[in-house]
């Protein structure tokens, strides 16, 4: 069975960082691409960020370029989201997905993607 368990989102400042964590048991990462996603208050769920499996290639929201990088240790089966330069229009609850059929590429589009953890909250507010 394949479990997505995200954390480290939180109440931060304008200008401030985070790291959020995708901990991802039951499949391995080099068979898994993954994909961050959020989803604020009254809008869509939106891609933000996603990472091929075995090449590591990465795909960045306009939005966010700049500021976020994806990165993965396959040691640990971890995705990671820096996000940095936190903005108010950063505020939603950030999810990690995976998707076992992409190879060597990865999409920001959430239909693609299978297996889905609860989600964090990042609330930016000063």
């Amino acid at each position: 069975q394949v479990q997505v368990v995200e954390s480290g989102g939180g109440l931060v400042q304008p200008g401030g960082s985070l790291r959020l964590s995708c901990v991802v048991s039951g499949f391995t990462l080099d068979y898994l691409a993954i994909g961050w996603f959020r989803q604020a208050p009254g809008k869509e769920r939106e891609g933000v960020s996603c990472i091929s499996n075995q090449d590591e290639r990465t795909n960045y929201a306009e939005s966010v370029k700049g500021r976020f990088t994806i990165s993965r240790d396959k040691t640990k089966n971890t995705v990671y989201l820096q996000i940095n330069s936190l903005k108010p229009e950063d505020t939603a609850v950030y999810y990690c997905a995976g998707d076992p059929r992409l190879f060597r590429r990865c999409i920001l589009r959430d239909a693609e993607y299978d297996y889905w953890g609860q989600g964090t909250q990042v609330t930016v507010s000063s």
